[in-house]
């Protein structure tokens, strides 16, 4: 069954520097995203209520993107992507989140999760 790709874009007060560092690494991560991040290479374990997830790191652009894809969908074009976008004039920036969900009926509910997930970055970093 094919996923639905949704993008989600958040506008966030911060550098996006410092905000490319919570977004890359696992002990920023661990901030704000997941109860527990480690990394080992490519391969990324997130826990949440002590349920391990793994990801591979696909693509990693300094202060612009990180995207994800998670080992337990391997056979589809699934992935999520973190993306920080500057606005060319106004200088606001915003995240773009890519992600995918399983049908019409998640896809909200995957919508939630991430502004939560932002909302607590914004409380992590005093944004």
């Amino acid at each position: 069954m094919d996923k639905i790709k949704f993008e989600l874009e958040i506008s966030i007060h911060a550098s996006p520097h410092m905000l490319y560092q919570y977004i890359s690494s696992p002990s920023n991560l661990q901030e704000w995203f997941a109860d527990k991040v480690n990394s080992r290479g490519k391969e990324y374990s997130f826990t949440w209520e002590g349920e391990e997830e793994i990801a591979e790191l696909i693509t990693k652009k300094t202060d612009e993107r990180i995207r994800f894809k998670w080992l337990e969908s391997e056979g589809d074009d699934s992935f999520f992507e973190i993306k920080i976008q500057v606005d060319a004039l106004t200088k606001d920036v915003s995240l773009i989140i890519t992600d995918f969900a399983d049908d019409e009926d998640d896809v909200e509910e995957a919508k939630q999760l991430w502004e939560n997930q932002i909302d607590e970055l914004r409380h992590t970093i005093g944004a």
